[in-house]
């Protein structure tokens, strides 16, 4: 079996209020989009395909990674203007592979044990997201601030990356929601999708496996997010 994996690299952090992209930044000395790369280099996965922004292939390579050697990432392409579009990219760039995994390179603090879970639920399910329980009532309001419902905490997970799929299926879902976007963009554009996984349930109406992540992979954000990390880092093992 292939595993490759895209690394989405291409968001600009505007909630950090940062020249620099966040996935750029520095955790003791460290872009944080190295940590994750780390991770893959030390795991099972075969390729690794990194996903920038807008002219950003240059500056990834001679600011970033220069310092580094990767030998899974066989390749450093442009995103696109949003999410999807960047995915997209990063899918065109594989022609032979089984599972892909899907991560944001701004969630440092990936570990080995999460990928180890979703290689074996992929086998057998196609399509698994990590997750964690989460520790607070969550409420729903009215559009005026009320509160409509609270649903069973029981049951709300809070979810993760890398998303993994095997590779025909998630090529599959994309090509529906560029289709969709391309001949019905009035349908598209009521559609609300935020995650790899959204697009599976939505276009392929195939159910999505959640395992077990860790609280940890957090994805960095804003600053409380950054003073956050360098606390996970003190314990940070693969």
């Amino acid at each position: 079996m292939k595993h490759v994996a895209i690394v989405l690299a291409a968001g600009q952090g505007k909630r950090m209020n940062s020249p620099v992209s966040k996935q750029y930044l520095q955790i003791q000395n460290k872009p944080i989009l190295c940590y994750c790369l780390d991770v893959f280099e030390q795991s099972f996965i075969d390729e690794v395909i990194l996903v920038v922004g807008k002219n950003e292939i240059d500056f990834c390579r001679n600011e970033i990674l220069a310092s580094t050697s990767y030998s899974k990432l066989t390749a450093i392409v442009e995103g696109g203007k949003e999410r999807y579009h960047s995915v997209m990219e990063g899918l065109r760039v594989i022609q032979d592979c089984d599972y892909v995994y899907i991560h944001d390179g701004a969630r440092p603090f990936l570990s080995l044990d999460i990928l180890d879970r979703m290689e074996e639920q992929l086998i057998t399910e196609q399509a698994c997201i990590p997750g964690v329980p989460v520790k607070d009532t969550i409420k729903v309001i009215t559009d005026n601030g009320f509160v409509e419902n609270t649903p069973d905490r029981s049951r709300l997970w809070q979810i993760q990356t890398p998303q993994g799929f095997s590779c025909s299926m998630i090529k599959e879902a994309y090509n529906k929601l560029l289709l969709e976007q391309n001949q019905n963009p009035e349908e598209f554009q009521k559609r609300i999708i935020t995650d790899d996984a959204m697009v599976v349930e939505t276009y392929l109406k195939i159910p999505v496996k959640v395992v077990e992540g860790t609280y940890q992979n957090i994805k960095i954000t804003t600053l409380e997010d950054l003073k956050l990390a360098e606390i996970y880092l003190q314990d940070f093992n693969i």
